[in-house]
C-alpha cells in the first residue's frame, strides 16, 4: 500500500488587505437555502425536511428549501435559538432574495447577550463584501455588521479604541461594545479582538447556541 503523499499548504502573504468589522455580542446564526431536483426534489430524509424546513419555493433551478441554524445546530419554532427560527419563517419571502447558500450572521439584541438598549432583535450579516448596501438583494430585514476599516494597513487597535471610546456603530449610543473581527483577505481567516480581558480569553463558556 503507498503512502499517502500530502503537500505543505501554501503560506498567504501576511502584508494583504484586511476587514475589520465591529464583533457583536449576540448569539451565531444562520440562513441556509438549498435547492433539489426533479429527480430528488428533498435530498436526504424526509422526517428532517418536515421537521426543520421553514420555507420552500418554486423557482429557476428549484425547488429551494430554507432552514435556520444556531453556531451548534439546526433550530425551528418548537426548538428554537431566542426566536431565530421563528423570525427566519416571518420572513421568509424576503430572505429568498439571499440565494442558494449558507448566510451566517449575529442574531442580537433585546433579551441577547449586550441588549445593546435595542427593544427589538436584529440578524447582521457577516460578508460585508457580498452584502454591502449597494446590493440590491439584500433583504430590508437583514442588516450587516459594521465595517471599520478595510486596507493593507487596517490598525486594529486604532479601531478597538475607537470603539472604546465612542461606543458601538452597530447601535449607536451603546457605550459596551464587545470589540472587533478581523478578516485576513488572503488567509481567508477570521481572528477577534475584544475590548474587555482579551489576553486572558480561555475559551468560550456561554451557552452552547452564543457566539
Amino acid at each position: 500500500m503507498a503512502l499517502e503523499f500530502k503537500p505543505f499548504d501554501k503560506i498567504p502573504r501576511l502584508k494583504r488587505a484586511v476587514v475589520v468589522t465591529e464583533k457583536i455580542d449576540g448569539t451565531n446564526a444562520q440562513v441556509y437555502i438549498t435547492t433539489g431536483t426533479e429527480e430528488e426534489p428533498l435530498p436526504g430524509a424526509l422526517e428532517f425536511y418536515d421537521k426543520y424546513c421553514l420555507d420552500t419555493w418554486a423557482a429557476v433551478g428549484g425547488p429551494f428549501y430554507m432552514f435556520a441554524g444556531s453556531r451548534n445546530r439546526w433550530i425551528h419554532p418548537g426548538d428554537d435559538n431566542y426566536g431565530f427560527a421563528g423570525w427566519v419563517k416571518d420572513n421568509a419571502v424576503a430572505l429568498r432574495s439571499l440565494g442558494e447558500g449558507q448566510h451566517f450572521g449575529e442574531w442580537w439584541g433585546r433579551g441577547i447577550g449586550r441588549n445593546y438598549g435595542l427593544t427589538e432583535r436584529r440578524f447582521s450579516l457577516f460578508n460585508v463584501h457580498r452584502w454591502n448596501s449597494d446590493n440590491p438583494n439584500r433583504p430590508e430585514c437583514c442588516h450587516v455588521v459594521p465595517t471599520l476599516a478595510h486596507s493593507e494597513t487596517a490598525d486594529v487597535e486604532f479601531e478597538v479604541e475607537r470603539l472604546r471610546t465612542f461606543g458601538s456603530v452597530a447601535a449607536p449610543g451603546f457605550m459596551k461594545p464587545e470589540g472587533v473581527v478581523v478578516y485576513h483577505t488572503a488567509a481567508r481567516s477570521y481572528f477577534k479582538v475584544t475590548l474587555e480581558k482579551d489576553a486572558e480569553w480561555k475559551g468560550d463558556n456561554r451557552v452552547k447556541d452564543a457566539a
